[in-house]
């Protein structure tokens, strides 16, 4: 009999839509963009940095 190995996917199964990130994913509100993606485009949909 062969052995087959089965990858184990650790996290989460879908990434960034921007860049493909799977770490650091901000979901709220369907958004499902990654820390430095949204950082890189918050000014443009509208959220405002206060500190």
């Amino acid at each position: 009999m062969t052995e087959e190995r089965v990858k184990k996917t650790f996290g989460r199964k879908e990434g960034c839509h921007r860049c493909g990130r799977k770490r650091g994913l901000i979901r709220r509100n369907g958004m499902h963009l990654c820390r430095q993606c949204f950082r890189e485009i918050a000014p443009q949909i509208g959220f405002k940095k206060y500190s």
